[in-house]
């Protein structure tokens, strides 16, 4: 493409950037989605961006929503949705695949299609499949928009647990045993699918992990005590993917680590612990963002050992050849190991997530970490980098 035929800057055209917050989507992990929307919406300097909210509802409608945060929260455990913050219910918003057109057009049943204004960077919330494992990158990188956070690959390798651990072993972090149940194996002969767990149960010992290989928020995830309880927490994870994972229990410590794109390079924060939750069998969806369940800020670990989960946390950024930002969650075992069990490239924003009260506790503010995920956006040119 020449370089006249390329979008201009925001400067160029003598107005702030245009950012378009993206949230919803078709995951389980939708709620989540737009409460996180709703902190970032919150928090976006508005004398420094112009904001575009765009919902994605759950049967894939772009929707233009109202820019009310406040409506975008959990309240009396009750869940927020696109559907409800949508302008119209037939109304759609379209992003064009031409790079150098980034003007998004908003459509009505019999009305004339309205421009919105051009797309300057992507600061996509979602969680789960169809938006946080690479789909939604792709096409924005066919867009030529940039965006918030990892590319396709790196999306996507974030978003399924068992490459994720293959990249990981090849890199040289250690990970927790786990086997995967793909779905041809259930359909074909669900006995010896049932049977391969059973014996990786045999060489690992109860209890188990059952989750959906490409899912998020702990939704669909099953601690499995013994033989009685397999079935159901099976069928429960193919619900959410029919692909699934089965995860031995890692004793330890749970340490979390943030790692956040700097203009010299990822740096990792200080972690966080997430101490056992009485009331869970396990740091689950509820604790998470029901109940509240709260982690320790900074962890209680020694300086060696929290510069090793710091080294390590950015080693699997770099593994993953990921950008923007990413949660490591760790465990630190018995006998001193940390062991990586999975990262996050779009981790939750909520007021209560992990991700941003590891940065404001090293001295980057909920604010300023929007500011810079945006600057770090703009900062790169889509396609191969």
């Amino acid at each position: 493409m020449s370089s006249e035929n390329l979008p201009q800057t925001p400067e160029q055209q003598g107005r702030k950037p245009r950012v378009a917050v993206v949230f919803g989507g078709r995951s389980s992990e939708h709620a989540i989605s737009v409460v996180t929307a709703g902190a970032v919406l919150r928090s976006i300097d508005r004398s420094k961006y112009e904001v575009l909210p765009i919902g994605i509802t759950t049967d894939g409608r772009w929707a233009l929503t109202a820019d009310e945060p406040e409506r975008m929260a959990i309240a009396d455990r009750r869940l927020p949705n696109v559907a409800e913050l949508t302008e119209s219910a037939d109304g759609g918003v379209v992003l064009s695949v031409d790079p150098a057109n980034r003007e998004v057009v908003y459509t009505e049943p019999g009305a004339v299609p309205k421009a919105l204004g051009e797309v300057d960077v992507v600061f996509p919330m979602l969680h789960g499949p169809y938006g946080e494992d690479g789909t939604l990158q792709g096409l924005l990188e066919l867009s030529g928009v940039p965006y918030v956070g990892s590319g396709v690959l790196s999306s996507a390798v974030g978003q399924d647990k068992e490459y994720m651990k293959r990249v990981f072993v090849s890199f040289g972090l250690e990970v927790g045993p786990y086997e995967v149940i793909r779905p041809r194996e259930w359909d074909a002969d669900p006995a010896a699918a049932r049977k391969k767990i059973v014996d990786f149960a045999g060489e690992h010992g109860w209890p188990l992990f059952i989750k959906p290989a490409r899912g998020g928020s702990s939704v669909g995830i099953t601690k499995v005590d013994d033989l009685s309880g397999l079935d159901e927490a099976v069928e429960e994870a193919r619900r959410h993917d029919p692909k699934i994972l089965i995860e031995a229990l890692v004793r330890g410590r749970e340490i979390e680590c943030g790692v956040l794109e700097f203009e010299d390079g990822p740096r990792a924060s200080v972690p966080a612990e997430i101490p056992p939750v009485s009331s869970h069998d396990f740091y689950d969806f509820e604790a998470k963002y029901i109940d509240s369940a709260s982690g320790i800020v900074p962890a209680p670990l020694d300086a060696d050992r929290t510069a090793e989960v710091q080294r390590l946390a950015v080693q699997a950024f770099d593994a993953a050849s990921c950008e923007g930002l990413v949660r490591a969650d760790f465990f630190l075992t018995e006998d001193g190991r940390f062991v990586i069990n999975e990262i996050n490239t779009m981790p939750g924003f909520t007021p209560i997530s992990m991700y941003p009260r590891m940065w404001q506790e090293s001295g980057v503010s909920y604010p300023e970490l929007v500011d810079r995920l945006i600057q770090a956006a703009m900062r790169r040119p889509t396609g191969l980098r």
